[in-house]
């Protein structure tokens, strides 16, 4: 019995460990300790669920509650910024993905927790790459911009247009209201073949950039 728990334990620790160190390596805010107390607690919940199921309760009720709290730990790891961008949900995945797997550890669905370990460690490692290179040969793409003056948008909007972008929504971004800048979250289609075949998405942000009306120009993730 104790030999189960320590390994249950073991195996918990080393696989949260491991999938935090991924992201903190990319300097994400949920790192190593909370992916590694997500996991171990879902090991914890289950194994105490496991036990009472044997003698006293019916029902996982730890292991539910576990899966609740994961989800509320990871729903308030999601930001909002001021660039109308979504900071944090592939980590708050996987912290919800870390804390199922250690539930299969408690469970000891050693198998389970196995594969389901390498495909989340896959997923955040491999995916990221197949990602960029889909998106970057994306026809759409939206932008944050930063005009020097409310006027300058009509001359951003041409240029553009010659360059082979076609406009298909611009929204004023009201968190910047007081700031002296003109801000908005701009929606592009690419529709010149020539610039779908040799322009990536960060060559034309940069070709945009040196505009001397643009304050500051990023894609939106």
């Amino acid at each position: 019995m104790l030999l189960q728990i320590v390994l249950r334990a073991s195996l918990s620790v080393a696989f949260g460990a491991f999938i935090g160190w991924e992201r903190s390596t990319k300097r994400h805010a949920a790192g190593l300790r909370t992916f590694i107390l997500i996991s171990l607690a879902g090991t914890m919940a289950t194994m105490l669920d496991t036990y009472l199921l044997k003698d006293t309760f019916p029902y996982p009720l730890l292991s539910a509650a576990a899966v609740i709290g994961v989800s509320i730990i990871s729903g308030n790891s999601i930001l909002y910024s001021s660039k109308n961008q979504i900071k944090g949900l592939t980590t708050s995945a996987g912290l919800w993905a870390a804390g199922i797997i250690g539930l299969c550890i408690g469970a000891g669905f050693y198998a389970a927790a196995g594969i389901g370990f390498l495909a989340v460690v896959a997923t955040l490692s491999l995916f990221p790459k197949i990602e960029m290179f889909l998106k970057n040969r994306s026809n759409h793409f939206e932008i944050h911009l930063e005009l020097k003056s409310k006027s300058n948008l009509q001359d951003f909007v041409t240029t553009i247009r010659k360059l082979g972008l076609k406009v298909d929504d611009i929204e004023t971004n009201p968190a910047y209201l007081n700031s002296g800048l003109s801000v908005y979250s701009v929606s592009l289609t690419i529709s010149l073949n020539e610039l779908k075949k040799h322009k990536t998405h960060s060559e034309i942000i940069e070709a945009l950039s040196t505009l001397d009306y643009v304050n500051f120009i990023e894609e939106i993730n």
